[in-house]
């Protein structure tokens, strides 16, 4: 071997030394990461730490007979619309009153040209006059006839004729009376008053216009207020199930289905007087399917008015040994709804309840309750079947700022000083972020920290 390979033998060597001196350190790091990582793997995991008790607010089931209103919407109607139309033919000369104006009976509202009216009243009277002549002169001709006729001087047949005449005129005489009284009735058609005190509505037909008493005649509306109507309807399942509630005993009607009815107006504002029911039809709808039901009011000072739409509230049913809970403490299931009971022990059951009719912030159970058992309000969404429960007097308000120094579940069962001694620490460490969390629960007032997720 000559000198040259001998040299390149040597640089390679060397080259490989330079390199492997480079790795040992990597891997000597290598393996004490890998020693760590099984170090740790080998401890034992911390405990989860326990769940602060859910507080609720519960309330005990009681049955009490509970008065019940139904409410429906309704709609204002007066109780006289009359409609004003012209009834006689001819020029409408000018509108008398203010529209919607309130009106008294007997007031003037439209005046019609008079003047043909007043002519005929002229030609009949003439024609009345004629007759009434005629009688008489019929009248003279029969004393004349009849002494002559019993002296056989006429013909029975002269009798006859002079006695027929006097019957026709005097007939005469009583159309011409007819003619007379109708043309006068014509006349005082021409004057078109109210017939009642009510809100007149718009005039249809504008003064110079011809009218007649067929589809043109209608001038305008009055509207009596006082008394004032108030229609509801009854859908068909509605008026089904009251039934079946009343038959079952879970809804009693009052005696004699004597209502008492309240309006509420579109403000949410009480109209002041109460009514009753005093009509209800005898048959469905058959456009709608619902059964109208009339209630009266009394509307002394006009402040209902035709056409409003209100709520009707009826009241006067009673639901004998009734079952309240609280709205919030129903929840809803995917079948059905259902409650949280706590039992001897204040362990929370799910409970699946019928659920009828709302009754202000309550709900009515049907089936699924009994008295004396303890249900919970406030806070059940947040109850499981393993949770543990703190009854309280009232929740705790929601999203309250728990200190920044303890974990939100240590926070809430950890006693004040242990909280005040975790806020002192400083949090140079995170790891240490935990320990009031594991030794905040041997300190606390007796009651268990577990919780259902």
């Amino acid at each position: 071997m000559n000198c040259r390979s001998q040299g390149a033998l040597f640089g390679a060597d060397f080259a490989a030394v330079r390199r492997a001196g480079r790795l040992m350190p990597r891997i000597a790091l290598a393996s004490a990461l890998v020693c760590v990582l099984s170090l740790n793997a080998c401890k034992k995991a911390p405990a989860e730490a326990a769940r602060p008790p859910v507080e609720v607010t519960v309330v005990t089931v009681s049955q009490k007979e509970t008065p019940v209103a139904f409410e429906f919407t309704a709609q204002t109607q007066s109780s006289r619309e009359v409609e004003i139309r012209a009834r006689v033919e001819g020029f409408l000369e000018k509108r008398m009153y203010t529209e919607g104006a309130l009106v008294q009976p007997g007031q003037v509202l439209f005046v019609m040209d008079r003047k043909p009216f007043e002519a005929a009243l002229q030609t009949a009277k003439g024609a009345l006059a004629q007759q009434q002549a005629r009688l008489l002169v019929t009248k003279q001709n029969l004393a004349r006839v009849v002494p002559l006729a019993a002296q056989n001087a006429l013909s029975k047949k002269d009798l006859d004729d002079a006695t027929g005449n006097e019957k026709q005129a005097e007939a005469a005489v009583i159309a011409a009376q007819g003619e007379v009284q109708t043309a006068e009735l014509n006349l005082s058609y021409t004057t078109i008053r109210s017939p009642l005190k009510g809100l007149s509505s718009f005039a249809r037909v504008q003064d110079g216009s011809y009218v007649t008493p067929t589809q043109s005649g209608l001038l305008t509306y009055v509207y009596q207020l006082d008394p004032m109507w108030v229609n509801f309807s009854i859908s068909e399942n509605e008026l089904l199930r009251y039934r079946e509630q009343v038959t079952k005993g879970l809804l009693r009607f009052p005696p004699g289905n004597q209502f008492d009815v309240t309006v509420i107006l579109a403000d949410g504002s009480i109209y002041p007087q109460q009514g009753r029911i005093d009509f209800t039809n005898p048959a469905f709808s058959q456009e709608t399917g619902t059964f109208l039901v009339r209630a009266v009011f009394g509307n002394p000072e006009g402040a209902l008015k035709p056409g409003q739409f209100v709520r009707a509230k009826v009241s006067g049913a009673v639901r004998p040994n009734a079952i309240l809970v609280p709205q919030r403490a129903v929840l809803q299931g995917a079948k059905s709804h259902f409650v949280w009971v706590l039992d001897q022990n204040g362990k929370p059951h799910q409970r699946v309840i019928d659920v009828g009719d709302w009754h202000g912030d309550d709900w009515f159970v049907n089936e699924g309750l009994k008295t004396g058992e303890r249900v919970v309000v406030d806070g059940a969404i947040r109850v499981s079947s393993d949770s543990t429960i703190k009854v309280v007097s009232a929740p705790t308000a929601p999203g309250a700022p728990a200190p920044a120094s303890v974990p939100a579940a240590a926070a809430a069962s950890a006693p004040a000083s242990t909280l005040a001694q975790a806020q002192a620490q400083p949090q140079t460490q995170p790891q240490t972020q935990a320990q009031p969390q594991t030794q905040a629960h041997p300190g606390s007032s007796g009651t268990s920290t577990s919780a259902s997720p």
